[in-house]
């Protein structure tokens, strides 16, 4: 059981119009906490009111958005991302990018939020998927790997840092050596900023926001929602 110290009780939304919402509230439900984390599966703007914040689940992007447009909740999201945490995996990363190329004829709503551009399917199709353990600081027991899950996931092809924004924090990257051979990306280690090297990375932080392009929901390790609650959303309550 991990543990989370929080001072109120907490409300986690999760967009659930389609993709791995499920997982992600089994997640949630394994935290221990001091005060209750109640778990909100957001269909509706009326839902969304509710939270203190959100996760926006794995899936197909597309998908997701044309639904949240259709629920009238493409606005109210993006209402929310200026004022509370939202943390976005694989297809949700690519809802908070800035920009995302690779996208399907016609294009797809963002929400923004996170100064990134990401490219849909950057490491292949359904059959390219590959799980690969990370090395993660801020993660309770760093010296455990944490084992992403990358499916169909999208790659960040570039970070847009500014002094307007809050600044960017890699939390994770893809060592090149994890890299499967049927993938044909060059991996460089120049800096954080470097268009190169951002397509190695696989989790980052923007101020109260975070995106992992792998799936942490589909395993049973629940260090990563442990981190969203401690370093994302907590800090909002205080």
């Amino acid at each position: 059981m991990t543990h989370v110290q929080v001072s109120n009780n907490v409300t986690i939304g999760i967009l659930a119009l389609q993709g791995a919402f499920a997982e992600h509230q089994t997640a949630l439900q394994k935290l221990s906490c001091q005060k209750k984390i109640s778990v909100v599966l957001v269909r509706t703007a009326e839902d969304l009111s509710a939270c203190d914040a959100l996760i926006i689940p794995g899936g197909e992007s597309t998908t997701i958005a044309f639904l949240a447009k259709l629920s009238g909740l493409l606005e109210p999201l993006r209402t929310f991302l200026q004022k509370k945490p939202v943390w976005g995996t694989c297809a949700g990363a690519i809802l908070l990018a800035q920009a995302v190329e690779n996208t399907k004829r016609g294009g797809q709503e963002l929400l923004g939020g996170i100064s990134v551009t990401i490219a849909r399917n950057g490491w292949g199709s359904q059959v390219e998927s590959f799980e690969a353990p990370l090395s993660i600081d801020g993660l309770l027991d760093p010296s455990t790997p944490f084992m992403g899950v990358f499916i169909r996931a999208p790659v960040v092809l570039a970070l847009h840092p500014s002094t307007e924004n809050p600044p960017i924090e890699v939390i994770a990257r893809l060592p090149i050596n994890l890299v499967p051979k049927s993938q044909k990306l060059t991996l460089h280690d120049e800096g954080d900023f470097s268009p190169q090297d951002s397509q190695s990375i696989v989790a980052l932080r923007q101020g109260r926001h975070m995106l992992t392009t792998f799936h942490p929901e589909l395993t049973k390790d629940s260090r990563f929602h442990e981190y969203f609650v401690r370093t994302c959303v907590v800090p909002t309550l205080l």
